[in-house]
């Protein structure tokens, strides 16, 4: 967590930003258009007063081939804050423009945790570069930090934080973080260890400059806290902030010492960031992000496609056993994507809700029953309003009362389908501990265009509508 992100800073002009807090079209292209012009200090002076944040979005928005210029023009504005801000790909690329020495000197200035996130995706030789040009405590946290798994509590976490004995008094904590200039300055939690380093109490800050010098720091501590393993994925991590309404909490090591701790902030980031994961897994779209590499998003969007190719395959080929069918009444050939569509889209609300509560603990093995129940209950009811609809429509409009049953059957019926895949196939992903954000929708889609087709046209044949 970087200190830009809790001092106060001067906000741009306003005629920099638009309603939303964004930077206005006309001010990127004055800036690009200094640049371009070889004006550096107009540049320069123009970007000078953004936040860190919109220093950030400038760049981001700069076309690719602007970037170092701009970046040239305005290098000593690029600081650790600017890029702890910053798009990964934009920043993985301006990180590798620059030197191993001018990197250490940036995540030298930042939390142990913005530092890692800036050094992670370096290659492997540029890493080591640059742990080489930082002092030994730095190189030391962030080679600790490093080993860890991706995206887990320990890469997370920042080391900077402040602990003390519990038989500290509180005028022991005072003269220790007045006397002490290397003490990290951003926190609002103290916490509390044994003589083995394991945390046993926190103690809000206000507390402690409320209290009488006097008292024992573990008479005015709260015993109960919640530990976050080192190791813990960070969106688990993230769920345990939201459950507990947690600001900061305490991260312990595999024997329960205190290794660092995580902030509300970046629990913040890391909620948006899984929740975008979701959506986009679901569409099949990779990481989708606009700064991607193309060919990048191709690999892995082609992927997706050649699965979704093979998988389109299973209706096609029970739409072929019925082309003698289709052959004497054309019409059903109309009206079998209006089933298999409708069906599609109610399997796809009962995915959404259920990836949705699978993500953050609602659905366990506890309710799945339950679940599957409600999500049947919804199936149903919207089944028979649909069929309703759609059988008395076609009925009306064909003037034959017994294809409208028929579509209105299919319908009932795929759409009950669609209600038991929507919630079975993440259900049974999850369980064989695969991400059901990932691959569910291509299977439910497949279910649901295959029984759709399936009941429409095995009803028409079996119900004698075609002679």
């Amino acid at each position: 967590m970087s200190e830009t992100e809790l001092e106060p800073q001067e906000k741009p002009p306003e005629s920099e930003l638009d309603e939303d807090d964004r930077l206005k079209p006309e001010f990127v292209s004055a800036v690009l258009e200094a640049v371009e012009a070889g004006d550096v200090e107009a540049a320069h002076a123009r970007v000078a007063p953004l936040h860190p944040a919109d220093i950030a979005d400038l760049v981001e928005l700069t076309p690719s081939e602007l970037r170092p210029a701009l970046a040239a023009a305005i290098a000593d504005l690029i600081d650790g804050d600017v890029l702890a801000e910053m798009n990964d790909w934009v920043r993985e690329a301006l990180v590798d423009a620059l030197e191993p020495h001018q990197v250490a000197d940036i995540a030298a200035e930042l939390d142990t945790d913005d530092a890692v996130a800036i050094i992670e995706d370096m290659d492997a030789e540029d890493q080591r570069e640059v742990l080489r040009a930082l002092d030994p405590d730095d190189r030391a946290a962030i080679e600790e930090a490093l080993s860890y798994p991706e995206e887990s509590a320990g890469r997370l976490m920042q080391r900077e934080l402040i602990a003390v004995p519990e038989h500290w008094t509180v005028g022991d904590v005072l003269d220790y973080l007045r006397g002490n200039e290397q003490l990290t300055t951003d926190f609002w939690e103290i916490f509390v260890v044994d003589p083995a380093h394991k945390p046993v109490g926190t103690c809000a800050l206000s507390w402690i400059l409320r209290t009488p010098r006097s008292v024992s720091v573990g008479d005015v501590m709260k015993r109960e806290q919640t530990l976050i393993p080192v190791d813990m994925d960070q969106e688990e991590v993230a769920l345990r902030f939201q459950k507990y309404a947690l600001i900061s909490a305490a991260v312990v090591d595999a024997n329960g010492r205190l290794v660092g701790m995580i902030t509300v902030d970046d629990i913040v980031h890391i909620i948006s960031e899984e929740a975008g994961e979701d959506i986009l897994h679901l569409s099949g779209a990779g990481e989708g992000d606009i700064n991607e590499p193309v060919f990048d998003s191709y690999k892995v969007r082609v992927r997706w496609l050649l699965t979704n190719l093979v998988t389109a395959l299973v209706p096609a080929t029970i739409v072929f056993f019925f082309d003698a069918t289709i052959a004497q009444k054309a019409v059903l050939a109309a009206l079998m994507p209006i089933v298999a569509g409708v069906g599609g889209n109610a399997g796809t609300q009962t995915l959404a809700v259920t990836v949705r509560a699978l993500a953050t603990n609602q659905l366990t093995q506890s309710n799945t029953i339950r679940a599957i129940r409600r999500e049947i209950s919804i199936a149903v009811l919207n089944g028979l309003t649909i069929a309703a609809v759609i059988g008395l429509g076609i009925g009306a409009t064909f003037r034959d009362p017994a294809l409208g049953c028929v579509i209105a059957a299919a319908m009932l019926a795929n759409i009950l389908i669609a209600g038991f895949a929507g919630v079975l196939v993440p259900v049974t992903l999850e369980r064989f501990r695969q991400d059901p954000a990932v691959a569910s929708s291509i299977f439910v889609t497949m279910v649901t265009d295959s029984m759709g087709f399936l009941a429409f046209l095995g009803l028409a044949t079996a119900s004698g509508l075609v002679g």
